[in-house]
């Protein structure tokens, strides 16, 4: 079934393009604005019967309260999980039956500004630090899997020292002009928008976007184990940056067809992929 797309949403597609026409300014303080804050869907039914499943609890640490999420036996070696932008814990729900079969307890957690964590608007850079409040609770995982933005998050904390030796990213953007375009197609915005974001992005952090990627990470980080998973059919991120990506890192690739950006979570032979190579 095809999500439905969020009244606010539709209404920033109609209101955007008037906005850049009417001042070039305004309209990339209103990117930068909507850039940063992810949308919250609604949870399906069989999601919802997956968090029930689950032993939660919070973690707050400097005004930031972390939602998580334990399937499994805690005396088993853990898997991490890490959603994409406007994502949730639970959207890896098809893969804890499997993993927990295998031997394996899997932790997940909402993002900050995702799901049932506190925020509003969140950057890679809070997403880092909830990665190392998580990993500080239960120890270095057996492996880490990371859906869309998530992969590019891990990249972000593994290159900062978070201890992870096993990765699989699935359906994540690395290039940045790919990833502005692609917030810019969501909100019907032109490229004019894209290079003043980018602008603003180097007065705000003294840094360019690009050393916000994966591809500008992963050139900084050493003996990582890592896995790519990505469909030659995502709409939303093409499989060119995965690729990009393998031609500048050793990766066991894994591509498919006919699964698309989100339904890659759901297909028996993914996760039967991803169950084999953080066991071997």
């Amino acid at each position: 079934m095809k999500k439905q797309i969020p009244l606010i949403l539709r209404f920033v597609r109609w209101f955007f393009p008037k906005l850049e026409t009417l001042s070039g300014s305004l309209a990339v303080e209103y990117f930068d604005v909507i850039f940063f804050s992810p949308l919250r869907y609604k949870v399906p039914e069989r999601e919802q019967e997956c968090e029930k499943l689950a032993i939660k609890d919070e973690i707050i640490t400097n005004g930031m309260k972390i939602q998580t999420y334990v399937w499994g036996d805690a005396n088993k070696p853990y898997v991490l999980l890490m959603h994409g932008w406007a994502g949730r814990a639970t959207q890896f729900r098809k893969f804890i039956p499997e993993f927990v079969a295998a031997g394996y307890q899997l932790v997940g957690f909402d993002g900050p500004a995702h799901g049932r964590s506190s925020g509003k608007r969140t950057t890679i850079i809070e997403f880092e630090t909830a990665l190392k409040m998580v990993v500080a609770r239960w120890g270095q995982p057996a492996g880490v899997i990371a859906h869309s933005f998530g992969g590019g998050a891990l990249l972000y904390a593994i290159m900062n020292g978070l201890p992870v030796k096993k990765l699989i990213n699935i359906a994540s953007p690395t290039m940045a002009d790919e990833i502005i375009k692609s917030y810019l197609r969501a909100v019907n915005g032109s490229w004019k928008t894209g290079l003043k974001f980018k602008e603003l992005i180097r007065k705000k952090y003294n840094r360019d976007f690009e050393e916000f990627t994966a591809i500008y990470f992963i050139d900084r980080i050493k003996n990582l184990d890592l896995m790519l998973v990505h469909d030659e059919g995502d709409a939303d991120v093409p499989i060119i940056q995965a690729e990009k990506l393998a031609e500048k890192y050793p990766v066991k690739f894994l591509k498919t067809s006919g699964l698309g950006h989100n339904r890659i979570l759901k297909d028996e032979g993914v996760i039967k992929a991803c169950l084999d190579f953080i066991r071997n």
